[in-house]
């Protein structure tokens, strides 16, 4: 993979995780505890309140997950191991890098 291409990808990459910091931010809002207060919020009221947060919750965790995944991307790219398999070592198709810039694993093996 020539400079250029290597120098777009970490652009990306630095723009997802950008983007991901903002929503991460959103999450960890959204995911605060629950008030108890059963005069400021009727019961079912709270039950939806929880529900709120606990889908927030597993959403900061999946975005958690997605930044450490990009940062894993980073790295292989300042070590020169950026694009290629991590279970063959064969070149990742720039398709799929297309698509998933943090992606490990080439096709054939994302499958098996």
């Amino acid at each position: 993979m020539d400079k250029a291409t290597l120098a777009r990808f970490r652009a990306r990459l630095l723009d997802e995780l950008a983007a991901l910091g903002d929503d991460l931010a959103q999450a960890e809002a959204d995911a605060a505890p629950v008030e108890l207060d059963q005069q400021a919020v009727g019961r079912l009221s709270r039950m939806d309140a929880m529900q709120r947060q606990a889908m927030a919750a597993a959403t900061r965790r999946r975005r958690a997950a997605a930044a450490e995944r990009i940062r894993a991307a980073l790295m292989r790219i300042d070590e020169g191991e950026y694009g290629y398999c991590e279970i063959c070592g064969e070149e990742i198709g720039l398709g799929r890098l297309e698509i998933a810039p943090a992606a490990t694993r080439c096709v054939g093996c994302a499958r098996g």
